[in-house]
Order: C-alpha cells, then structure tokens, then sequence
C-alpha cells in the first residue's frame, strides 16, 4: 500500500462541520485525466496559426498559465480567454462556444472508450475513482455532514458521470455544473448560497479540490480548504504542479487521494 502524505500548510481547528463541498474532476473523478494536456494543446495550436512570430514555447506558457489560472472555472472561460488572446494578436476569434466545442470533441476522443466502457461494465468504476473515495465519503455522511459537487464541466456530463461512478447517493443535496448561460452558475456563487441557506460560520464548511478557484473562493468565506494534489494518472503521490497552485491559493493542507482520509480526519473533526 503506498504511504500516505498529508502536507498541514495551516493551523486546522477540529470542529462540528455541517457542509463539504467537492470539486469532481481531479478530486473525485479520473474520467477525464488528460483534459489539460488536450486543452493546452489545441489552444497552443490555434494561437500558432495566427504566425505572430512567437515561438512555441512563448505561446505555450501563455496558453498554460491561462488555462491553469482559470482550471475550477467553466470550461468557457478558458474558451473566452482564449478568443482574447486571439483578439490581442491581430486576429478575429470565432464566438468562445465553438472553441469550447472543439475542445470538448478532443476530449471525448480520449475519454470515449472509459465513458463507454463505465456504461457498459466492461470497466469498473473503482479504476475511476480517487483512491479512498468512497470510504472517506462515508466517513462524512457518518458524520451528518451533508455532500454537495461542483464542477466546472457541464453539468449534463458531470451528472452522468457521477452516476457512472456510483457517487450519486452521496450527493443527494446537489449536483451543480456549468449551464449554458455560464452567468448563472460559478462556485462562488453556490459557496455563498450554501453559507446564507445553512446559516454558516466559516469553519462549518468544508471543500476539497484540486484546483485554484474552490480553494480561494472557500478561504475567502473563512472555511476550511483541503488541496487535492492528485497524480491523476495513477491515483498516488503528488502532483507537484497542482501542489503548488494550491499553496498559492492559500489550501490549508494538501492531499495526494483521500487514502489520506484518515489522517485527514482527525484534523477536521473534535474527538469522539
């Protein structure tokens, strides 16, 4: 069994948490490995087409430092962003949805075959999970502590594939994605009606995820942030990339799989 690693960055103050809140792809979910990469990657070659004279790796960083900056967000501002730099260079972008559908006809290209496969049995829903998923899920409804998901990816996708992971009974108070008018929904929006609904003070809540946005917009409410630094190629060890995107957003510990739950526990809650 690979060791475990919780990295304390803050001071954690066990108390009587009433809410968590996860991100899904990257913290939860590996269904969707790979999207940076085929984002990166198309972006960088659409700017390339303009010919400015930039050299791959200019543009490279600028299309990852974006992309990285915005990754928690709707796909679409990623998409706007990119229709901006476009805009910068001399060019005229197409409207940001149709980059947002070509990204997202990449990527079913590589996650085809595991959607399929999950739908049809012939892969199983644990090669998909976090490691620890669900035990540590288990552990906080056992707790009373009432579930929600966000996600950035649309919420049509995210549904689906929450289901096909069996994570659906977990988070029977809500499931949010992106919607099509993308002023509707953000994580902020929805940490902000969770804190007025539930009438919380800041360390009644809780949120995990592996990206800069959840984190930032919980530590600004005053809850508690949990860094998913997840390799989410093979479940274990740290990505040091997302590790430090983390630190940056001010996560009060980092994770590499909620194997490291049961470390994590005891931080979070008062003895029994």
């Amino acid at each position: 069994m690979p060791k475990t690693e919780l990295e304390l960055l803050n001071d954690i103050r066990p108390s009587h948490i009433k809410i968590a809140l996860f991100d899904f792809d990257g913290t939860l979910s590996l269904i969707r490995s790979g999207w940076q990469e085929i984002m990166i990657k198309f972006m960088t070659d659409t700017l390339s087409r303009l010919n400015t004279g930039e050299s791959p790796e200019e543009i490279y960083t600028v299309v990852e430092d974006y992309v990285v900056r915005l990754t928690g967000k709707q796909t679409i501002y990623q998409a706007i962003q990119l229709a901006e730099e476009i805009r910068k260079r001399g060019g005229t972008p197409l409207d940001p949805l149709e980059y947002k559908q070509e990204y997202h006809n990449r990527l079913w290209a590589l996650i085809q075959n595991r959607v399929e496969g999950l739908r049809n049995g012939t892969e199983k829903a644990e090669n998909w999970l976090l490691p620890g998923s669900i035990e540590f899920l288990d552990e906080l409804k056992n707790r009373g502590v009432k579930l929600f998901l966000a996600s950035g990816t649309d919420a049509e996708f995210v549904i689906e594939e929450v289901s096909l992971l069996g994570l659906t009974p977990y988070f029977s108070e809500g499931i949010h994605g992106a919607q099509d008018d993308y002023h509707k929904f953000s994580k902020k929006m929805l940490i902000d009606e969770l804190f007025r609904t539930h009438h919380l003070k800041g360390p009644d809540f809780v949120a995990f995820g592996d990206g800069y946005v959840e984190i930032e917009d919980t530590k600004n409410r005053g809850g508690i942030a949990v860094g998913i630094a997840s390799n989410e190629e093979s479940g274990y060890g740290i990505n040091d990339w997302k590790r430090n995107r983390l630190i940056q957003a001010d996560a009060d510990c980092i994770i590499p799989n909620f194997i490291s739950g049961k470390e994590l526990l005891p931080l979070l809650f008062p003895s029994k």
